[in-house]
């Protein structure tokens, strides 16, 4: 048997790894690109078979070299996740194509294909945030490429004869996320600013909405860790579902959990800025009647004590040991 993770070098990869780790699981096939120089940090605390690189392994497979090997599952978490990437092609090729390419792999062979969709399929959310026509959009192309995907896996699930299951992540925290720089989440960052300068900054409000009270429905990365295994293990019904916590929170609030556990620091807000004028999503709020409807009944952590968790893991470096 094999499970294979793709981009299980990146944040959520590494961290589906780690939690099939703590079941016991290592003989893991990791795919990734090792091209960001610190993404390497994220595999010491890990516990895998092999790691091979994407482009290598999506050759590899079109030559059926993986015909005759017993593969357990496939958690498709490998993308470009760089939301200021501009070439479109580029992210077509790597977030699109190469999705296809595995997912047609899956089915051919009956492999469980879970993979990462985004709650950035919902535009500027004005619609809402239920999966479907409905409410989803994009607002750049990375959003694009992943709803082009969702659609793509949409017209073949009649058809399909094994399981695929896209999630829509919402706005995820949580460990191994250092090298996702200026991408990495707002717990990091506000960690960091307070070490670093003794206070936090974030946005003041627009449309609406008062300084720092802007909402989004913040994940921690356990909890789609949760999710993932979950819908694999009971192979629960196919299709795209959201993964969220169900509730908004501000980023006032995230930044008063990150300040309480560290005990110091304050909030400074600063203007909005320009470039990032209607572009930007005030609020993100998972609709789980879906996930539920599916079976999912294991819960998310709260706010409060998933940040304070986060925090004291930074505390000791962010990353995971190898135990």
């Amino acid at each position: 048997f094999m499970i294979i993770v793709t981009g299980g070098a990146g944040f959520i990869g590494s961290n589906i790894v780690r939690g099939l780790n703590e079941e016991g699981r290592t003989d893991i096939l990791i795919v990734d690109d090792l091209n960001e120089g610190d993404k390497f940090k994220n595999l010491l605390g890990l516990r895998y078979l092999d790691y091979k690189h994407k482009d290598d392994f999506l050759a590899e497979i079109q030559e059926g070299i993986y015909d005759g090997i017993d593969i357990e599952v496939i958690f498709h978490q490998g993308a470009c996740s760089d939301t200021m990437e501009y070439d479109c092609n580029f992210m077509m090729e790597t977030n699109y194509e190469y999705s296809k390419a595995l997912l047609h792999f899956s089915l051919s062979h009956r492999i469980p294909f879970l993979y990462a969709s985004s709650a950035s399929t919902y535009g500027d959310g004005k619609n809402g945030f239920t999966e479907g026509d409905k409410c989803e959009s994009a607002l750049n192309i990375y959003a694009f490429s992943k709803l082009a995907f969702d659609r793509y896996v949409r017209n073949i699930l009649p058809e399909a004869k094994s399981q695929v299951v896209g999630l829509k992540y919402f706005n995820v925290y949580g460990p191994q996320e250092h090298h996702k720089g200026k991408m990495a989440s707002i717990v990091y960052q506000l960690y960091k600013q307070v070490q670093a300068n003794g206070f936090v900054k974030l946005f003041k409000g627009i449309d609406g909405y008062g300084d720092g009270e802007q909402l989004r429905d913040f994940v921690y990365v356990k909890d789609l860790v949760k999710v993932n295994l979950w819908f694999w293990k009971n192979n629960a019904a196919s299709g795209v579902y959201n993964c969220g916590t169900g509730s908004a929170n501000t980023f006032k609030a995230v930044a008063e959990a990150v300040i309480s556990y560290l005990g110091k620091g304050h909030i400074e807000y600063i203007d909005f800025p320009e470039v990032l004028k209607g572009k930007y999503q005030n609020y993100t709020q998972a609709d789980l009647t879906n996930l539920l409807k599916a079976g999912y009944d294991e819960g998310f952590h709260d706010l409060n004590q998933a940040v304070a968790e986060y925090c004291a893991i930074l505390d000791k470096g962010g990353y995971f040991t190898y135990e």
